[in-house]
């Protein structure tokens, strides 16, 4: 057995398959060759790198998860969280620009849309001719769908949308947004309802990019609708169901946040591991010293844990099971221990992990997103909890 074969069965505790390790190797060959020389660059200008995310698609990671008759790879989640750990190793900006595209705007259509919006949409966004965008937070409502303002009223044959979007992922470069809007303010999450909105549409435009800490090359933005006139047959799932719907996205979208954890956690680790066999204090290398052994046990031993979290929410996705609980564990252990692998990793390499030349300095800018974005960790311990409350219920 070779030594990447070694490092790559202790790094998963699922042992992959052939199909998985070449998918696996092609994706991190590919993160080697074309974004990791860019990295700086597109980090400092805030660039969103549309060509590359291009060859993406035509790799077929765009349309990971959906079936072959729409375009898709048709893979499983097993699957779609290695391919976003393996870029996000990379470049974490790309691993969520890919993540939000598949787990968010193209599933929501997947999972809700009818015959004819399936077929419409998801072969052009699952082979990459498009990309997708999900718009449901709102600059006064965040964890809180209820107070959602932007509204979507019936004019005949039409819905009219009024409102803004905020902190989208994809949104200045989205081809297609799906919108979660106030179809009825009485009904409160029931009264929220999903569309399909095109670039291009009349009353539709991204608004103000944001300049963000971290996750850079990704592009964040607000969506803006004034008297955004859609057709009817835009109405994605049934009237009032949107939130529902959301639901069951961001059940998907939080696995696909827990790999793009793994991916910035082990690429600061891996990073770490390299500098401490080369850093040399007091006539030898620091990785001989107790105290930085023990920081590198603890931070190999939480990434274990937290992809074994990931891994079993992917399996039971897979196997078609409710994943509620498991995703929301699985995204608030990952993204945690992400936070704290890669500042331990700054810690290790001292004044350097300071330093923009190294790489650790932008792992750690990029890994808070994944404490706040699809659910900030306290939202994901109350669904836990009331999760694991509906499981033992009160003997009064």
């Amino acid at each position: 057995m070779t030594i990447e074969a070694e490092r790559t069965e202790s790094m998963y505790p699922f042992v992959l398959t052939e199909e998985q390790e070449q998918l696996r190797r092609e994706i991190r060959e590919f993160a080697t060759r074309e974004i990791a020389p860019h990295l700086a660059h597109w980090d400092e200008a805030a660039e969103f790198p549309l060509e590359t995310v291009k060859k993406l698609g035509a790799m077929g990671l765009l349309g990971v998860i959906f079936p072959p008759h729409y375009g898709g790879a048709g893979l499983g989640y097993l699957d779609y969280i290695l391919a976003i750990e393996e870029l996000s190793a990379i470049d974490g900006s790309i691993g969520l620009t890919v993540a939000a595209h598949n787990s968010l705007g193209t599933n929501h259509i997947y999972l809700a849309g009818n015959d004819a919006q399936k077929e419409k949409y998801l072969p052009r966004l699952a082979q990459g001719e498009w990309l997708a965008a999900w718009a449901l937070t709102e600059p006064g409502s965040g964890s809180d769908a209820s107070g959602a303002r932007t509204t979507a009223v019936k004019k005949g044959d039409r819905y009219v949308l009024n409102g803004v979007k905020t902190f989208i992922t994809n949104g200045h470069y989205a081809d297609v947004v799906v919108v979660i809007a106030v179809t009825d303010k009485s009904r409160g999450t029931h009264g929220l309802s999903a569309f399909i909105v095109e670039k291009g549409t009349k009353g539709f435009r991204p608004g103000k990019k944001e300049n963000k800490l971290g996750l850079r090359a990704s592009d964040t933005s607000e969506l803006i609708f004034e008297d955004c006139e859609i057709p009817r047959e835009n109405l994605l799932g049934v009237e009032g169901e949107g939130f529902i719907d959301a639901m069951r996205v961001l059940d998907g979208g939080r696995i696909s946040i827990a790999g793009l954890s793994l991916g910035i956690a082990r690429g600061a680790l891996d990073a770490a591991l390299k500098y401490v066999k080369e850093r040399r204090q007091f006539g030898k290398a620091i990785a001989e010293f107790q105290g930085i052994q023990w920081k590198l046990a603890d931070m190999s031993t939480e990434l274990d844990a937290a992809r074994l979290l990931t891994q079993r929410a992917a399996a039971l996705k897979d196997a078609g099971r409710k994943v509620t609980r498991e995703s929301a564990m699985a995204k608030l252990f990952s993204s945690e221990v992400a936070v704290r692998i890669c500042d331990q990793a700054v810690q290790l390499f001292g004044g350097y992990g300071f330093i923009k030349d190294y790489p650790v300095e932008k792992f750690y800018r990029d890994v808070k997103l994944c404490t706040i974005g699809e659910g900030t960790s306290e939202i994901q311990r109350m669904v836990i909890a009331r999760e694991i409350l509906k499981v033992y219920p009160s003997r009064g």
